[in-house]
């Protein structure tokens, strides 16, 4: 029996590249306040405190001036770069060029849109500091809720939204809270919730929560804290975070100290700020 005529069997190769999973667009972006390109290394975010008016006891008393208090906050440019080479003497032994296909600024582009959401993501945590340096704003204890032993539950979901209103933030602004597979999982998972209105039973339906609920635009986000198995999000109102970037580009070229490879590149400079504590609530859950 020939079974050496398995030896003579062809393979037809793929002729295109094709993208793993990943998460390509910036989600974030469209969530926080975009300041738009920013001339030189950092911005500011000017605050204003609050004013409270006094009672006229006095007939042609003396003027009683408000001073309200003055604050910056500065946020620098951070600066990113990631560059795809490919060797000129290589291109003729692949059926897909990736760099005159466009597929390595493809992946490049989805990078840059991570890294994005990586700067916004971060904002909302990290401290900021005063324009001065003499000061840094880091979130109070009032804006944090513990894991707890617990996931994300029904009762920290209430407990975030009655933060904004006790702030006087879920008025005049959207608010959005980031979730990722976990809590999905959880949420939906929890009869309490499943079984409150019929946009939970559409959300069961569709499987995605990708609709306001509960007072929030929730935005999926795998790129949350993850330290020991507890993750860590942030819920926000529309103006709590101030984006900016400066000088993005991405390029083809090629490289003679390369022995004329190509290189596809692309490189931004982003920075991201918390305006006010009062309008970002850090939520943990396991």
């Amino acid at each position: 029996m020939p079974d050496s005529i398995t030896k003579q069997f062809v393979t037809q190769f793929d002729n295109s590249l094709r993208t793993l999973a990943q998460q390509k667009d910036s989600r974030l972006r469209k969530t926080i306040y975009d300041r738009g390109q920013i001339e030189g290394a950092s911005f500011t975010i000017n605050n204003l405190g609050t004013v409270e008016m006094d009672e006229a006891l006095v007939r042609l008393g003396d003027t009683l001036w408000a001073d309200p208090d003055h604050t910056a906050r500065n946020v620098p440019l951070r600066d990113f770069f990631k560059a795809i080479p490919l060797d000129r003497m290589d291109i003729p032994k692949m059926k897909v060029n990736p760099v005159t296909g466009g597929q390595y600024m493809q992946q490049l582009v989805a990078a840059r849109n991570r890294k994005i959401d990586d700067v916004i993501f971060q904002a909302a945590l990290n401290p900021i500091v005063a324009l001065d340096g003499t000061a840094t704003f880091t979130l109070p204890a009032s804006q944090i809720i513990a894991a707890g032993g617990t996931g994300l539950t029904k009762a920290k979901i209430i407990q975030t939204k009655s933060i904004f209103r006790q702030n006087e933030t879920d008025d005049e602004q959207e608010l959005f809270f980031l979730y990722d597979s976990l809590a999905m999982t959880q949420i939906m998972s929890d009869t309490t919730l499943t079984s409150a209105d019929f946009m939970a039973v559409k959300m069961l339906q569709t499987g995605s929560l990708t609709e306001k609920w509960m007072g929030f635009n929730w935005i999926p986000f795998e790129r949350v804290l993850n330290v020991g198995g507890v993750r860590t999000t942030a819920a926000y109102s529309k103006d709590a975070i101030h984006f900016g970037y400066g000088d993005e580009r991405g390029d083809v070229d090629k490289r003679p100290d390369k022995r004329n490879a190509w290189q596809v590149s692309i490189e931004g400079s982003y920075g991201a700020g918390r305006q006010d504590e009062k309008k970002v609530v850090q939520v943990s859950y396991q």
